[in-house]
């Protein structure tokens, strides 16, 4: 009682520094957590407003316009510096954004969370598309719906203490270690890092590829193989401290695009962890993963969808004023009409996104709605990198320019978290049209 006595004042003091980016007043606001069944009045003067908004609401503004002035004065005016360091400061980063709330907004409230809905989640989301590169809200997503979800819905509270609590507060930084250097997409046959039960412990061996956060992390949520079973039922989650003897950080993978985060392969030789670390129950991870991979490709559509409208919308600015022959490249047809066709199909994928999140809401299973959201973004975001940058003629590609970090950073859409073909693959297999074995 005390702890939640204590975390409940907490949530209190966040919401409160929320409002201070806004220039709220206390008698013009009510707390957010107490807004969440939505019957916040519209707000007047925003640049977003709710109006017939399908999610929504005065309370899911208020939020995102706290987070805009976090990003525009503590992340965007370093971005380009962070890409050329090819990493950023992610304790720094995360800790201010954990300060003002933004590391848990549907997290427990008794462990430093809001206690809001998911909505509230991908509503932040968005906003983090407004950071002027693809690697530091990638790595913000990792921490707040990729690592976390399963510990906070089926860890222990001891667990949730030691590894949520910090997490959400900004103190520590989590990485999630799932693919492996022969296990990319192929999440079930292919994992090869093994946990074998020794006493009161585990002893792990093994190693992951690809993961973000990797270089500065404090801890990792890994799924390993707990036993020789099925594949679907011999896994296991394990919150593992990246300091513990054995843990190796074999090497920082330079990459295509998402410079500004680290990208760590990680080998574990002997790495000795608590059975209690297990979060949940043992061979139940695929399970639990299968649940985060729901939330985190929401997320990953939530965050390219704003980027996209930035995209289109400087270059119809940039080819406004570019003249061509005399003429604005705008004017002419080829042009316009291909920037009305792809803003008009990211409009659609906005449709289909808020009717995922909205049925998600109500405890549906939008594992195909969620598959097709990712599949659609992931291909939408080529699409628009490689007209818009076509636009931008020689200044294109350059690297002084948004649209060519761009084009390399959505490349990934369609590799992460599963690549288009796995959801082309689950879709059918909700479709029922996978052929019989």
């Amino acid at each position: 009682m005390a702890l939640h006595t204590r975390s409940q004042r907490f949530c209190s003091s966040l919401l409160s520094r929320s409002r201070l980016f806004c220039g709220y007043s206390p008698a013009s606001s009510r707390l957010l957590s107490e807004q969440a069944s939505g019957k916040g009045a519209p707000s007047a003067g925003n640049p977003e407003t709710v109006g017939d908004h399908l999610i929504y609401t005065h309370e899911h503004l208020a939020l995102k316009q706290s987070l805009r002035k976090i990003i525009d004065q503590e992340i965007n005016p370093y971005v380009d510096q962070w890409e050329a360091e090819g990493i950023f400061p992610a304790h720094k980063i995360f800790k201010i954004l954990g300060n003002a709330g933004f590391l848990g907004v549907n997290k427990p409230v008794e462990y430093g969370g809001l206690g809001l809905d998911f909505s509230y989640s991908m509503a932040v989301s968005e906003e983090l598309g407004h950071i002027r590169c693809g690697g530091v809200p990638m790595a913000i997503g990792v921490q707040t719906d990729m690592a976390t979800p399963a510990l906070a819905r089926f860890g222990s509270e001891a667990l949730k203490k030691e590894f949520l609590l910090p997490s959400i507060l900004g103190e520590k930084v989590a990485c999630l270690g799932v693919s492996e250097g022969g296990a990319g997409s192929d999440y079930v046959a292919g994992i090869r890092t093994k946990a074998v039960r020794k006493g009161d412990e585990y002893v792990i061996n093994g190693g992951k590829m690809w993961t973000t956060n990797g270089t500065q992390a404090d801890w990792m949520c890994l799924l390993v193989n707990t036993s020789d079973g099925l594949p679907h039922k011999n896994k296991s989650l394990i919150c593992l401290p990246m300091n513990l003897p054995g843990v190796h950080i074999a090497r920082s993978i330079s990459k295509m695009g998402m410079w500004s985060s680290d990208t760590a392969e990680v080998f574990f030789d002997d790495v000795r962890v608590p059975c209690s670390n297990v979060i949940g129950q043992e061979g139940m991870g695929f399970s639990y993963q299968m649940l985060q991979f729901q939330e985190e490709r929401l997320w990953a559509v939530a965050n390219i969808m704003t980027t996209m409208d930035t995209i289109i919308q400087e270059t119809v600015e940039y080819t406004r004023q570019r003249k061509v022959f005399g003429q604005p490249v705008l004017s002419h047809q080829a042009v316009h009409f291909r920037l009305a066709e792809l803003q008009t199909e990211v409009e659609l994928l906005r449709s289909l996104f808020y009717r995922a999140v909205a049925l998600y809401l109500k405890g549906n299973d939008v594992t195909k709605l969620a598959s097709m959201a990712k599949l659609k973004g992931g291909r939408l975001a080529r699409e628009v990198a490689d007209s818009c940058l076509q636009f931008w003629g020689g200044m294109g590609y350059t690297s002084d320019v948004l649209v060519s970090r761009f084009y390399r950073d959505a490349r990934l859409m369609s590799i992460g978290g599963g690549a288009d073909e796995v959801m082309l693959g689950i879709i059918c297999k909700y479709m029922d049209t996978l052929p019989k074995k």
